[in-house]
């Protein structure tokens, strides 16, 4: 595509999202703001898509459509920031799956996903459709892989240049758990070029010493909380100190019950037997990832990181927050989470000019829920209405 025609198509693309974007009220809500300020009865008036007032008592602007809460929740809309969206083939997926797979992302609470890593095109041909109305679904963040294990430096710069003309917001990268010097060097290249494209470079460093490599190899952000040992308060500085941001993730060695599994015996996530399951990541098959991710994430956040929100799941998307959720209320309180899904996750996506708080001037993504989400997870999992950008995409009332 031509760069004129890119930014024909561009143009089109804002157009029709300012033709969705809705006026509306929303009152007599309890309001989680984000920013730890919780109003305990008020309103949400919103305009164009984006939030213009936020405050106690009901709405002075009375001409658009209201939404009354009726003593319900508001909150920031759900970002999954480690999201794993399409499997399979790309075409077939998109013909046999993706509305229906969209639409339990916004039925779970879900406004913006950001991609785990791939495929390419696919998730950006995804973006473009739901950007341009033909798909109903969270808006995408697109990513795209880098291979640490190639072996020359000109192939994984060759590999970046690709990436970044197919137009991946972010390159994903892997380190091993031993955290090889070859992956390390490797990765040292890869974000190098990226910066050259204005790209970040997330990287899934699942242990202590690959996650001090990344940061030494110059990764901007971190998608895993690390296991395979205790992570000191002196290492969660040097994450602070380098500016890094990190995701939670830490459901991925928890057991799984539930929708899922329903027999009473704990599985991985897959459906393997857990702990043998899980296989030698360290835990030495004991599955002692369970534990160690929930306090090395405390670690982390007590260090002053910005902790984020990512499943890094690929099954059903409310069953893969209450998952995380219930992994998180381990170590982390309720104003914790609400901080740590809200506007640490919008850091992460670089989107906190748009998202992660109900504020005047940010975007219109919002969940109405049941209950008071501040007394417990739980609360979170039953949305009632979901705003995507002044679009009301989910309700239930």
């Amino acid at each position: 595509m031509n760069r004129r025609l890119a930014a024909t198509v561009l143009v089109f693309l804002l157009a029709a999202g300012d033709l969705a974007a809705q006026d509306l009220v929303i009152t007599n809500a309890r309001i989680i703001v984000g920013n730890g300020n919780v109003i305990a009865r008020g309103s949400v008036v919103v305009r164009g898509g984006r939030i213009v007032a936020v405050a106690e008592g009901p709405a002075s602007d009375q001409r658009a459509p209201i939404i009354d809460a009726k003593g319900m929740t508001v909150m920031p809309g759900f970002i999954d920031a480690h999201r794993h969206i399409m499997t399979g083939n790309d075409a077939q997926w998109f013909r046999e799956q993706a509305s229906v797979r969209l639409r339990e992302f916004l039925e779970a609470g879900y406004t913006t996903l950001m991609s785990g890593g791939g495929p390419v095109p696919g998730i950006v041909q995804l973006q473009q459709r739901v950007d341009a109305g033909e798909l109903k679904g969270p808006r995408i963040v697109t990513s795209g892989r880098a291979d640490t294990n190639l072996k020359t430096a000109d192939e994984a710069r060759a590999q970046v240049r690709m990436l970044a003309a197919a137009g991946v917001e972010i390159i994903k990268a892997r380190i091993d758990d031993e955290a090889e010097p070859r992956q390390l060097d490797m990765l040292a290249v890869i974000t190098d070029e990226a910066r050259k494209h204005r790209l970040d470079v997330m990287v899934h460093a699942a242990t202590v010493p690959a996650m001090l490599g990344a940061v030494k190899a110059g990764a901007t952000k971190l998608v895993h909380t690390p296991h395979a040992s205790w992570l000191s308060e002196s290492e969660a500085r040097i994450v602070a100190n380098a500016g890094i941001e990190t995701l939670s993730t830490i459901g991925f060695g928890v057991p799984v019950f539930g929708v899922f599994n329903t027999t009473n015996v704990p599985t991985f996530r897959d459906g393997k037997p857990w702990p043998e399951g899980i296989g030698d990541t360290g835990g030495g098959g004991r599955g002692r990832e369970a534990g160690e991710k929930a306090v090395n994430g405390r670690t982390l956040w007590d260090a002053g990181v910005t902790y984020g929100f990512g499943t890094d799941t690929g099954y059903h998307p409310k069953a893969g927050l209450a998952h995380e959720l219930r992994a998180l209320s381990l170590m982390f309180s309720m104003p914790d989470i609400v901080k740590l899904m809200g506007p640490n996750t919008a850091a992460f996506i670089e989107k906190s000019k748009d998202l992660g708080t109900l504020e005047p001037g940010k975007l219109a993504d919002i969940v109405v829920l049941d209950g008071n989400p501040l007394e417990g997870y739980w609360n979170l999992l039953n949305p009632r209405v979901v705003v995507k950008g002044g679009v009301i995409v989910v309700d239930t009332r």
